[in-house]
């Protein structure tokens, strides 16, 4: 397979992208006025509430088996690491470049969640389906198991996208407008004064204060460890509540599970007019997510103060680090005896270090009302970047794995 007709492959999805963005931007301009920012916020919460639940339930159940997730079982500390390794480097260049508050999670989140979906359903069959392919002469069987690993790696993108990437975004933004509060509070000492003195009587927090004798500072007692556990069981929980996670926990059940996978699976499943409802939903998300992207693109072409050292930080992370560290992982696993023999297998463990950031990161900005113009920003300048990082190291991968 020749290096234009692999650069061509990687370059379909990214151009799809590319062009939907571009219909969203233009229906967000005053012209058409179609996708102003109030469109943009409830799409973006039936998204999130509707189309990505549908879509990891309706990909999980139909896809993974019990047996594949026993056999593949290095696909899920494999995209661990990267979430992992690409959250340690985004911190690193945060720290590096220092930039506003709120940019913060947005960048560590752009360097660690990857768009594990869409990109690797469609580069997996076409590199297939070309003459000369590394993977084997049999094109039909090499696409099937192909779609098999690039849904599982899908739904296990979309596990971790919800609950570590939600999180992090999450406490992101409670963070700047914690922030912001102050500021704004700063600005009439007088005002909070009274109001402080106040909300600390009604609320019981002034524990060292008598009426009858002079303040005394209240100890702080430190919070016992059986408490700090249940707050951290009850925070992993609320992630796992969250509906595309919940999506995700129920689809791998399903799937997992035969009895219950043949009741929406298969052309005799008596509930598979669940699965195909499920599945059309779940086909909206994609383009409803990439055309919110192009909406709030236009306004961060106008307001957003990302500086080019951020975008060629997370260049640096996305498209050079990140893969060369992909490989040294898979080689480590393969040196071991972690990975079965598949060498198509081990392409997709390589790819995932690969991939541009993952689209679902606008949706919690959008979501949280935090870096939305910036997030659209960087988001247009790594998938422009991607078409040729994908082509490149998958040309590696493949020379590699040959």
């Amino acid at each position: 397979m020749g290096f234009l007709s692999l650069f061509e492959v990687a370059s379909m999805p990214i151009l799809q992208v590319l062009i939907i963005s571009g219909l969203g931007a233009f229906l967000a301009t005053g012209y058409c006025n179609l996708l102003n920012a109030d469109a943009r916020r409830s799409l973006n919460k039936i998204v999130y509430v509707v189309f990505t639940p549908a879509l990891m339930f309706a990909s999980l159940a139909k896809t993974v088996t019990l047996q594949d997730i026993i056999s593949w079982w290095f696909m899920p500390v494999n995209v661990g690491l990267t979430f992992l390794i690409g959250g340690i480097l985004g911190w690193i260049t945060v720290k590096i470049l220092k930039p506003g508050l709120h940019l913060e999670g947005l960048i560590i989140a752009s360097c660690s969640a990857a768009n594990l979906g869409n990109l690797v359903l469609i580069v997996l069959p076409a590199i297939c389906n070309e003459d000369g392919s590394p993977f084997g002469d049999d094109h039909a069987a090499c696409s099937s198991i192909g779609l098999s690993y690039a849904s599982f790696s899908m739904a296990l993108g979309g596990f971790y996208i919800w609950t570590y990437t939600f999180h992090l975004v999450k406490s992101s933004s409670i963070k700047f407008k914690a922030l912001i509060a102050a500021e704004e509070a700063a600005r009439d000492p007088n005002d909070d004064l009274e109001a402080d003195v106040k909300a600390h009587l009604l609320s019981g927090e002034s524990q060292g204060y008598d009426a009858g004798s002079h303040p005394v500072s209240p100890k702080k007692e430190s919070e016992p460890l059986w408490r700090k556990i249940i707050e951290f069981l009850h925070l992993i929980l609320e992630e796992l509540m969250a509906p595309p996670s919940l999506g995700a926990i129920i689809g791998l059940i399903f799937g997992a599970t035969t009895w219950l996978r043949g009741l929406v699976i298969g052309d005799g499943a008596p509930l598979r007019v669940i699965q195909d409802s499920l599945k059309l939903l779940g086909d909206g998300t994609i383009p409803s997510i990439t055309l919110i992207l192009g909406g709030n693109l236009i306004q961060g072409l106008r307001s957003s103060k990302v500086k080019p050292t951020v975008i060629i930080g997370i260049l640096f992370v996305k498209y050079l680090l990140l893969p060369v560290i992909g490989i040294g992982v898979v080689k480590a696993a393969d040196t071991f005896g972690f990975l079965p023999s598949d060498p198509l297998y081990r392409f997709v463990l390589m790819l995932q270090f690969t991939l541009p950031p993952a689209m679902s990161i606008g949706t919690m900005a959008q979501l949280y009302d935090v870096g939305q113009e910036e997030c659209s920003v960087i988001f247009l300048w790594t998938y422009l970047f991607a078409a040729l990082a994908l082509t490149l190291w998958s040309t590696v991968f493949m020379w590699i794995l040959s």
